[in-house]
């Protein structure tokens, strides 16, 4: 049923603006602000002094190569937002392509997966139909249909959320990045959103695994404690094993965003995961601070703990299509594809964010130098494992049009 709401999805897409466009209805004033291509480009390098044999900064996914510059994405978007009026049907669309090293991290099965030997690689983040009903509660309900990213975790694929270059060990391995299916968001209120769906499961699309749905949703809230106050509380579960249709992975997060000042805010991602395929957990916290030095200039410092005491969880690919062939439940046979061991893993990172002008028909050019520091408490999995310890220089540049 869920290929079938997929490929219906896509119909829908191709056809929705050619309808409108025959049909001679006169287009409203802002219906041009709301259709748009947009994208950018990123590329970076981080810096490893310690030169690993493997070439590889253990535990990164998006910045794994050591010492070597990266396309990390070359993504355009053809985008209608919705913007629906008080009491009336609405719709809109999201289709994203991408090209670069980071989707060999963020494929889903059945979509694009058979590019999986380059470093380099095409992938469609998203591709939905988004439709909104006005029903139930004044603010309506929206439901999105197609191929989405997760709720979870505060940081996204999408590199301009961010300060920094680099990813948490949390974003990198507690969480999904992306879900096929069927996403209801009910407005409750002006400060709750209620979201609730049905998924083919963790980074699958139109091939799965295993033979069983997940649920994915949450609760939303914004506008708490004096409008200083947004988050979400999200969870993802089904089962996620190959071939697998009883045990079930539970994927738990809590995001939330207090703003200090005009220029300061604090973000708190608290995550936990439970795979009951093979009984092993894993926990961990992130704490981001950012204060906005100038129009231009914006400080950020990342603190992390993550505990996988079960080994199971944080590791690294020595191939391209690692991950692929683990979603598939295909043996993983690199020697540079190895984990962690038991331990908990700590992090710091300091960046900076610098917006740099630039002319049409570019919209802004933004470069993210960031000095990290990782740590293990019981295991050397850093430097071709044999370093309790890492420390790293990365730099990137994400221009945007």
């Amino acid at each position: 049923m869920l290929k079938s709401l997929l490929f219906a999805s896509a119909f829908a897409l191709t056809l929705a603006p050619r309808s409108l466009a025959q049909s001679g209805a006169s287009t409203p004033p802002a219906e041009t602000a709301r259709t748009k291509i947009s994208g950018w480009i990123e590329a970076g390098v981080t810096l490893n002094p310690a030169s690993p044999a493997d070439r590889q900064n253990f535990g990164r996914l998006f910045d794994d190569r050591a010492n070597e510059p990266l396309l990390n994405q070359a993504v355009i978007t053809v985008e209608r937002t919705l913007a629906p009026q008080p009491g009336e049907f609405d719709w809109g669309f999201k289709l994203q392509g991408m090209l670069g090293s980071d989707a060999r991290f963020i494929h889903s099965l059945g979509l694009l997966d058979n590019t999986g030997r380059r470093l380099l690689q095409p992938d469609i983040p998203e591709a939905y139909l988004n439709l909104h009903f006005a029903a139930f509660t004044a603010g309506g309900l929206d439901v999105k249909i197609g191929k989405f990213v997760t709720l979870e975790g505060a940081e996204t694929i999408d590199p301009r959320t961010t300060v920094f270059y680099s990813h948490s060990y949390l974003f990198n391995f507690g969480i999904p990045f992306n879900h096929s299916g069927v996403l209801a968001t009910l407005h409750a209120s002006k400060q709750f959103d209620l979201m609730a769906g049905l998924t083919r499961g963790v980074n699958t699309t139109l091939d799965d695994n295993n033979s069983v749905a997940a649920f994915h949703g949450g609760l939303g809230f914004t506008g708490l404690l004096d409008g200083k106050l947004s988050g979400v509380l999200s969870t993802h579960f089904g089962p996620e094993t190959p071939n697998n249709n009883r045990d079930y992975r539970y994927l738990n997060d809590l995001t939330f965003t207090y703003a200090l000042s005009d220029r300061e805010s604090l973000v708190v991602d608290l995550n936990r995961i439970q795979d009951d395929a093979s009984n092993t957990k894993g926990t961990g916290g992130v704490v981001y601070y950012t204060r906005k030095l100038s129009g231009t200039v914006t400080l950020g410092v990342r603190g992390e703990i993550w505990s996988d005491r079960d080994a199971f969880y944080v590791a690294q690919f020595g191939n391209n299509d690692d991950v692929l062939n683990g979603l598939r439940g295909v043996p993983l046979t690199d020697p540079r594809t190895v984990g962690g061991g038991s331990t908990t893993y700590r992090a710091l990172t300091l960046g900076v964010q610098v917006q740099v002008p630039v002319a049409k028909p570019f919209a802004g050019l933004v470069i993210r130098p960031e000095l990290r520091f990782d740590s293990s408490s019981r295991t050397a999995p850093f430097d071709d494992s044999t370093r309790k310890s890492q420390v790293t220089f990365g730099v990137d540049a994400v221009l945007t049009f």
